[in-house]
């Protein structure tokens, strides 16, 4: 029997696993959207294992999984009561033709954010994250960077393309304001003494709780408008083994959930999630933390439009 998905939809869960949470599929933006979910298949900055191009379908497949529930636990509304939004689908670019991935990102993006609506993308490797907040700095201007990772991604390299090295890039480009930033999840090398950002190594986030982790958080962000960028490998490989450079030491995917849940004060202008390589996963677990973790954002979003 067909059932009442999480937007109101009369369907059967699995009978559309081609768009996030079967979401309508349209690049269309009219007035009365508020969101869109766009994904990027590119991993060619990626420095290991590859197969994040195939993310945004492994992300949306696993999400058919979350439409049964009308209200996402533990919110006390349903996304479609008060926040319309669709799926953009994926870009298209030239295989092998990192230029035009980036020229294109920025242009879908740039469109979708002068036009008022909220911006969710599904990657595809971090490096996407760039062209994003050049974006996002057309619209916004410089903003604050709330950054969940293993990595700092701020390697100093000149390579044109390098999933570690965007933010450095970013940073250098004025796209972000790095005394207003935090990275949450840190768990490998950099430069502790020189380090621009406000960094909640993993060991310090599993060491103290979700209240103490966000107020430090909004203590740096303050009421900056921020672009929150998820890697999925933030998670211990334990939640998250579909990626491409998995770190032990990880967050749980409960405390990443209850950390974005608790960002309602942020002035949040954007958001990615990055990083899921589907050929790495088991039993879709990388696949459905991801997309857990991306309708999180999109109720938080919610929670913050006036009704």
């Amino acid at each position: 029997m067909p059932t009442s998905n999480l937007f109101g939809a009369e369907s059967n869960t699995f009978s559309n696993i081609f768009t996030y949470l079967g979401l309508p599929l349209s690049r269309e933006l009219a007035a009365e959207l508020d969101a869109v979910v766009m994904g990027v298949p590119y991993d060619l900055a990626t420095t290991g294992r590859s197969g994040t191009r195939f993310g945004p379908t492994g992300i949306r497949q696993a999400s058919s999984q979350l439409r049964w529930e009308a209200k996402r636990f533990p919110w006390r509304f349903a996304l479609s009561e008060r926040f319309k939004v669709q799926d953009y689908g994926d870009l298209d670019f030239e295989e092998g033709n990192s230029d035009e991935m980036l020229a294109l990102v920025q242009a879908h993006a740039s469109r979708i954010l002068a036009a008022g609506k909220k911006l969710v993308t599904l990657g595809g490797d971090h490096f996407i994250s760039l062209p994003l907040l050049r974006a996002v700095h057309e619209t916004h201007g410089q903003v604050a960077l709330l950054h969940f990772d293993a990595h700092t991604d701020t390697e100093a390299s000149d390579a044109k393309y390098n999933h570690g090295a965007m933010f450095y890039h970013a940073d250098k480009e004025g796209l972000y304001d790095p005394a207003a930033s935090v990275q949450v999840g840190i768990r490998t090398e950099y430069d502790y003494d020189t380090h621009p950002m406000t960094v909640l190594d993993a060991s310090w986030v599993n060491n103290h709780s979700t209240e103490q982790v966000t107020e430090r958080i909004k203590s740096v962000i303050g009421e900056r408008p921020v672009y929150l960028s998820f890697d999925i490998d933030c998670l211990d490989p334990a939640f998250a083994p579909g990626t491409g450079t998995p770190v032990a030491g990880g967050l749980t995917s409960d405390r990443a959930l209850q950390i974005i849940r608790s960002l309602g004060d942020l002035n949040i202008v954007g958001m990615d999630l990055m990083e899921v390589s589907p050929a790495y996963d088991h039993a879709d677990v990388t696949s459905l933390a991801a997309a857990t973790l991306v309708l999180e954002m999109l109720y938080l979003l919610a929670s913050q439009k006036k009704v």
